[in-house]
């Protein structure tokens, strides 16, 4: 079995724990990286932890963790929303993935532990032959960012994981917020496979340069329906 048919939701829940604060963060977050909470809606934490069915403590505590992560912002006297998108902020994220990508794949070349490339292998596999009638629009963005999950994790460094995921998120919400308009999805997610089989190949230098390729054409697909 490869990769994608796990929910991003259970991937980030890997390592962090099961305390409701970490299962409201995880709900969350992936709610507003999916537009599902739209941006610049107001956020009430007593119908969210009625939602979730749990009490509002751990719900706030984990709508501290999104403030940090810039999903949500709170204001004084006015309450907590949603993150606008924008778009304008497309190319300073991309500049920035367009450093932290490539490394990342190097990384992860370099240090995925044996079961990981087994993983990567059977996920290649997996997404090489998907089409959009395989599935809805949101499950093709949940395999995008599973896969980078995957590598972020394989690069064995946390902090740059923990960045990493930060940046994508929010590309990811550029991503949602078009979405419609970008021709080719399944392509951009098939363009995976042969990342995905030269980190776990170990092959650094391809790795890298397959990452760089991604980021780009992610801008150019998003910037051609602006």
């Amino acid at each position: 079995m490869g990769l994608l048919p796990l929910a991003v939701e259970s991937l980030d829940e890997q390592g962090s724990g099961t305390s409701l604060a970490d299962r409201a963060y995880q709900r969350l977050k992936n709610q507003l990286i999916m537009l599902d909470i739209r941006p610049g809606e107001p956020i009430n934490d007593l119908a969210l932890a009625r939602d979730l069915g749990m009490g509002r403590t751990p719900v706030r505590e984990a709508l501290k963790r999104l403030e940090t992560d810039h999903l949500v912002v709170s204001y004084s006297r006015r309450g907590t929303f949603a993150t606008a998108v924008d778009v304008t902020e497309l190319g300073a994220i991309s500049d920035l993935r367009q450093l932290l990508e490539p490394h990342a794949a190097r990384r992860a070349a370099e240090n995925a532990t044996p079961p990981m490339r087994v993983q990567m292998r059977a996920t290649a596999e997996d997404i090489r032959g998907l089409r959009l009638a395989d599935g809805d629009r949101a499950r093709f963005i949940h395999e995008d960012m599973a896969v980078h999950r995957l590598i972020y994790r394989a690069t064995a460094n946390p902090h740059l994981e923990d960045v990493l995921v930060r940046y994508d998120n929010l590309a990811t919400r550029i991503w949602c917020l078009v979405i419609d308009k970008v021709p080719g999805l399944a392509d951009h997610v098939r363009a995976h496979h042969g990342l995905l089989e030269a980190v776990a190949a170990g092959d650094a230098e391809t790795a890298a340069a397959l990452a760089l390729d991604h980021v780009l054409g992610f801008e150019r697909a998003i910037r051609q329906v602006l």
